[in-house]
């Protein structure tokens, strides 16, 4: 699950980098609000961290141009400001979510995830193909009950078809979510990771679109 960071503060940033990887998410980290604004625009992210105090364009001011520009990418706000006035502001110009500072990394994920799956139309914390059954927040995956390893872009690859089951993803689609910025993408990687998941799991489970992408269709579709 790829999401845009935007916060200022070096070591703040940083550490919210580092836990957040350690959860599984793949972060690219900006510092300022016109970066931001621009990245979130134009990157194809699940969700995105804005701090309000950043330099160049107030997170509020980044907050209002997206919305107005139509981009509905979910953002979850962290702010050191805690007047009940600048929360309502936030929210009324299309926050998602809002936490203050300090913040406890793991809330910060388990937000982050309950953002993703609300976006997608998803309610419950275990998503569901067929016989297969996936915990985000766990990183666990069952195929009929029984425990699957997948390595990590195995794992993050199936996510992106569980949260869009029955709609096709491009090879394009599925790169954006697997690699942060500084990983080298090579030609092939999302055809070998198909291979091994449908090793691992079911032959049947991904269809391959030809000339399209990628899906999953639930059993009954």
């Amino acid at each position: 699950m790829r999401i845009l960071l935007a916060e200022d503060d070096p070591m703040l940033g940083d550490g919210l980098r580092a836990g957040l990887r350690q959860q599984g998410f793949q972060v690219d980290w900006v510092r300022d609000g016109m970066a931001a604004e621009r990245e979130i625009t134009s990157g194809d992210y699940q969700a995105a961290v804005l701090d309000l105090g950043l330099p160049h364009k107030d997170g509020m001011d980044v907050l209002q141009a997206l919305r107005s520009r139509k981009v509905n990418t979910p953002v979850l706000v962290l702010t050191a400001r805690d007047a009940i006035p600048d929360r309502i502001k936030g929210l009324d110009l299309g926050a998602d979510d809002y936490v203050l500072k300090p913040v406890d990394l793991y809330e910060l994920g388990a937000r982050l995830r309950s953002l993703v799956r609300r976006s997608h139309g998803q309610t419950q914390d275990v998503l569901t193909c067929g016989a297969v059954q996936m915990n985000p927040a766990a990183r666990q995956v069952t195929l009929d009950g029984q425990p699957v390893l997948l390595s990590t872009r195995e794992f993050d690859l199936l996510h992106a078809l569980l949260l869009n089951v029955g709609r096709v993803l491009s090879r394009e689609q599925l790169e954006q979510q697997l690699y942060s910025w500084g990983h080298e993408v090579e030609s092939n990687a999302v055809e070998v990771h198909i291979h091994h998941l449908r090793k691992k799991l079911r032959a049947d489970l991904i269809q391959t679109v030809r000339g399209i992408g990628y899906t999953m269709l639930r059993p009954d579709a």
